[in-house]
């Protein structure tokens, strides 16, 4: 059931192809802007921010005023450093009008891809929410279960989570997925194998192993986090939060994938209304990937935001 507007809080995590730029010009980044104004995000989980750095973050400030919108302060705007070999940063955009940052943290070492962790206040919550742009390695399945792990010190008892990106990994509860994962025999592209796949045994088998590590029960313990697509079909009744988010515009890497996902540590995931993946004309002009955005009741995540359950 949709909620109010005045209750609703989205977040939309989009990897958005090299930022939109591309062949001399910044057209796609000018869809992308006109689709996030459609969806009209609270917050903002980035991933492939290129060159948002360069020329005194131009192209960073650019996007939190399109995201203010004609006329309203711009977004804040926290960009995580980029590094030499992959110039493709995160970032975290916040609606001033609801969000106040109270901490700035950038996980740098060990992650191919820094993770970008504002903390902020929600407007008339007391206890801070952590978030978190992530853009798992795509080359290296070793490297991304690290980067998992990593991840799991934002879900420490207390904490308040949500988290969301590029896991270029797939879902680890298989049978309850939309889409088969690849047949790897089919695959035409040899490295994706290679970057996507590890031992199984005898056999090579499609990497889940992040999933498992931020969502997965072990030895009676419970998740860590809740994954919100996974959440959303199976609790809210929602079959469409299990489509596929990429890739878009490849035929040689076998059928699209849910790699984009949406996190949230396990006390928020209640607050939680729909879960949409979108994947729109206008979307798959901008990126190779699809748009995942969540939305919340504001009330129902206020009351989880409570002083004796969750300190950031």
């Amino acid at each position: 059931m949709a909620v109010p507007d005045e209750d609703a809080l989205r977040v939309v995590s989009w990897n958005i192809e090299h930022n939109g730029f591309g062949g001399g010009d910044n057209y796609r980044w000018c869809v992308a802007m006109e689709v996030l104004a459609t969806l009209k995000p609270h917050i903002v989980l980035r991933q492939e921010l290129t060159g948002a750095q360069e020329y005194g973050r131009r192209a960073l400030w650019a996007e939190a005023a399109a995201l203010g919108g004609p006329g309203r302060p711009p977004f804040i705007a926290h960009l995580a450093p980029a590094t030499r070999e992959s110039p493709n940063p995160t970032g975290v955009y916040t609606d001033p009008a609801l969000c106040e940052t109270a901490e700035y943290h950038e996980h740098v070492t060990g992650m191919w891809h820094p993770i970008c962790n504002p903390v902020v206040r929600l407007r008339g919550a007391v206890s801070k929410l952590s978030l978190a742009s992530v853009h798992l390695c795509s080359w290296d399945p070793a490297q991304r279960e690290k980067e998992a792990k990593r991840l799991t010190i934002l879900g420490k008892p207390g904490m308040a989570t949500i988290l969301g990106g590029d896991f270029n990994s797939y879902p680890h509860r298989i049978g309850d997925e939309k889409v088969l994962l690849p047949d790897w025999s089919q695959v035409k592209d040899r490295s994706h194998f290679e970057q996507r796949t590890v031992p199984r045994g005898t056999r090579r088998v499609s990497d889940y192993r992040p999933d498992a590590i931020l969502a997965g029960e072990h030895t009676g313990q419970p998740p860590l986090f809740t994954e919100l697509g996974h959440y959303a079909a199976t609790r809210l009744g929602q079959p469409g939060a299990l489509e596929p988010t990429a890739s878009v515009w490849r035929t040689d890497q076998g059928p699209r994938q849910r790699i984009d996902r949406i996190y949230v540590t396990p006390q928020l995931a209640p607050a939680l209304t729909r879960l949409e993946v979108i994947a729109t004309d206008e979307v798959i002009e901008a990126s190779d990937h699809a748009a995942v955005m969540a939305t919340f009741s504001l009330s129902r995540l206020r009351r989880a935001l409570v002083p004796t359950a969750t300190a950031a």
